[in-house]
């Protein structure tokens, strides 16, 4: 596994997810939506903060590219490294 900054190295135009909004995993077709915020990721470093974004997939197109960080910090239930995926569609300002 890898850090973070390392994972985000090599991308040149990306979205770094902090805060995902509403539900939208459709569990029959495996279509995935959710509102979104976080950070540009541009030239491999974060950048200005973005909100009201959109980011779209599918859950097996994702799980294909998923790829973890090795930053997991185990302190409640609901702890996650950070991961990478590829491919999916953003939308937004």
């Amino acid at each position: 596994m890898q850090s973070p900054q390392t994972l985000m190295a090599d991308i040149d135009l990306g979205l770094y997810v902090t805060e995902l909004i509403g539900m939208g995993v459709n569990g029959v077709t495996g279509d995935y939506s959710r509102g979104a915020s976080g950070f540009l990721i541009a030239g491999g470093v974060l950048a200005q903060p973005v909100a009201e974004i959109t980011i779209a997939g599918h859950l097996l197109d994702m799980y294909a590219t998923l790829r973890a960080a090795n930053d997991l910090d185990r302190r409640t239930g609901i702890d996650a490294p950070t991961v990478r995926l590829e491919g999916m569609t953003i939308a937004g300002n």
